[in-house]
């Protein structure tokens, strides 16, 4: 009977421990569920990052990678048909030892005297009396010294007798290459002012580019509309030896667009014949 209880006692244990085995394995398989399996709101507490196929992304159009800009636009071409280089009446008139005025004894309607120092009456057209006013004070006030008129406006009549003069002291051949024929001139056109230093040096002469006037209208006189008609290096093209006294009105926008060009003579701007020589 010993031996039987005491086998049943030994079963009856076994029997125990492995229930307990049982227990604590399914303890154990539940615990590490509840540690490795996603939490109810692992999905939408944190997700991983999205990866895109680059296959499927468009690319981006010009529009979308660069600022919008609009097309430059270049400014208008100078129009040198604006004005008439044949009218005589015309700022921008030409004449040469070609192209005569017409009429030869053409005479401006709208003349008036210039307050300003001066040898011979300072007479010219409304629009240069105006700019030879702001040219004077201009020079005065960047320190190139004070300015007056020697010659301005001139009559047909009046280049008769300057230029019988001139023939009669030099000869016609050298009295052409400095004074203009009566009907030529462009003092007759009431466009035109010899301008001279205060006090009075080198009148009418080409040491007047050698002034502190003479230089600095050299420089600036085409701020103010006017040109420095005949030029050293231009005898050839314009005909008349160098004048660094004979200033021509042209107006600020012709003259500002020859200075930008680099170009010195109407002849040249405009595309006419060298007139070195009368045609008759």
């Amino acid at each position: 009977m010993s031996t039987a209880r005491s086998r049943l006692h030994r079963s009856r244990r076994r029997h125990g421990l492995v229930t307990i085995a049982g227990f604590a394995l399914t303890a154990m398989l539940l615990s590490a569920c509840a540690t490795s399996g996603p939490s109810p709101d692992a999905t939408t507490a944190s997700s991983a990052p999205t990866t895109v196929d680059p296959s499927t992304t468009p690319e981006p159009t010009p529009a979308e990678t660069a600022p919008t800009e609009e097309a430059p636009t270049s400014a208008p071409a100078f129009d040198k048909t604006a004005m008439s280089i044949d009218d005589p009446a015309s700022l921008w008139v030409v004449s040469d030892k070609l192209r005569p005025l017409s009429p030869a004894d053409y005479a401006p309607t709208d003349l008036v005297t210039v307050d300003v120092a001066h040898q011979n009456p300072p007479v010219l057209r409304k629009e240069p009396a105006a700019a030879l006013l702001q040219l004077f004070a201009a020079g005065e006030a960047e320190g190139a010294g004070a300015m007056q008129v020697q010659s301005a406006y001139r009559s047909y009549a009046t280049q008769v007798s300057v230029y019988d003069g001139w023939v009669k002291q030099l000869g016609q051949a050298q009295a052409d290459i400095q004074s203009a024929r009566p009907g030529y001139s462009e003092h007759q056109t009431g466009l035109v002012v010899d301008i001279s230093p205060v006090p009075l040096s080198c009148a009418l002469q080409a040491c007047m580019g050698d002034t502190p006037q003479g230089k600095w209208l050299a420089a600036n006189a085409w701020r103010y509309g006017w040109l420095l008609r005949y030029p050293a290096d231009k005898t050839a093209v314009t005909g008349f030896t160098y004048e660094p006294w004979h200033f021509r009105y042209i107006g600020v926008p012709l003259a500002t667009e020859m200075h930008d060009q680099h170009i010195t003579t109407l002849e040249e701007f405009f595309g006419l014949p060298a007139a070195p020589t009368y045609a008759n």
